[in-house]
């Protein structure tokens, strides 16, 4: 049963102040199907009841889970191709011979949802990019949920979800049978970080970022937190930092900092004050 008008202006405006996810009025059928498992299992007569409990209770798991269950967390490894091979052959030689000297590389994945993002650079890393071996390599991830930040560290994968996009002789290389499951190989997880964190909010400290993928999150978001996203960005990425974003998303009247360039077919995004030195 859909929310009457009331009820779903409180919902979204909770849902916003909590996760800057916009929800219009045509989404009450995203609402019914991701929020009535939760009243179900909670043994509440409709959606009402369950945001009644939202209004009265201290914000608490129950909150945290709802705001969890209006999250997309669709993903799959090496989603879209291009950037991942913009990537291999445009941003990494030119980051790698940078940073020679100081043998690190932070890269970041922002809405990693359940880690095959992180993996994939994982393997591209491994596969293309031996000297690497001796680095000091971190792939930062972060999501707004705990659940998908778990399920990244577990690196573990349905059938259904290797079949996505990963490569055969990839899912033989780098993964192991676990069950009927496949989990990743041991090495894969070295140098994967993942924690919960919420791109609306104020962000915690972290390492300047010499490449960061924000694929694909930015289009749920009001145009003010994308542009207090992208000034926070600015923040944590080194001069020449390498910003990816989804096919749809784009810094054209959001920001200033960064310039788009072209590679492998796709594009990416270059901080300004590296773009001179650009090809």
């Amino acid at each position: 049963m859909s929310l009457n008008q009331a009820d779903f202006t409180y919902f979204a405006k909770f849902l916003h102040e909590n996760s800057a996810i916009v929800v219009g009025s045509d989404k009450n059928y995203l609402l019914d199907s991701r929020l009535t498992p939760i009243q179900r299992r909670l043994g509440l007569h409709d959606l009402a009841a369950l945001v009644q409990k939202l209004r009265t209770e201290p914000f608490g798991n129950l909150h945290r889970e709802v705001i969890e269950a209006m999250t997309t967390n669709e993903t799959y490894f090496f989603r879209d191709v291009k950037p991942f091979e913009a990537l291999k052959a445009d941003v990494l030689p030119e980051v790698i011979e940078r940073n020679a000297t100081k043998r690190t590389l932070n890269i970041w994945c922002a809405a990693t949802a359940s880690g095959q993002e992180p993996y994939s650079i994982q393997m591209l890393l491994k596969e293309n990019f031996p000297q690497l071996s001796t680095w000091n390599v971190k792939i930062h991830c972060t999501d707004l949920s705990q659940e998908m930040v778990n399920r990244t560290t577990a690196g573990k994968y349905t059938q259904l979800e290797v079949n996505r996009g990963l490569p055969a002789s990839l899912l033989i290389k780098h993964f192991e049978k676990n069950g009927i499951d496949w989990q990743v190989k041991s090495y894969l997880k070295t140098g994967i970080e993942a924690r919960v964190m919420n791109l609306a909010r104020p962000w915690p400290m972290m390492p300047k970022m010499d490449i960061v993928f924000m694929r694909n999150v930015l289009i749920y978001f009001d145009i003010e937190t994308k542009r207090s996203i992208f000034n926070q960005l600015t923040r944590v990425m080194v001069p020449s930092g390498v910003l990816f974003l989804g096919g749809s998303e784009t810094t054209l009247n959001l920001s200033n900092s960064f310039e788009r360039k072209g590679g492998a077919g796709t594009s990416f995004y270059l901080m300004k004050s590296a773009a001179s030195n650009a090809a």
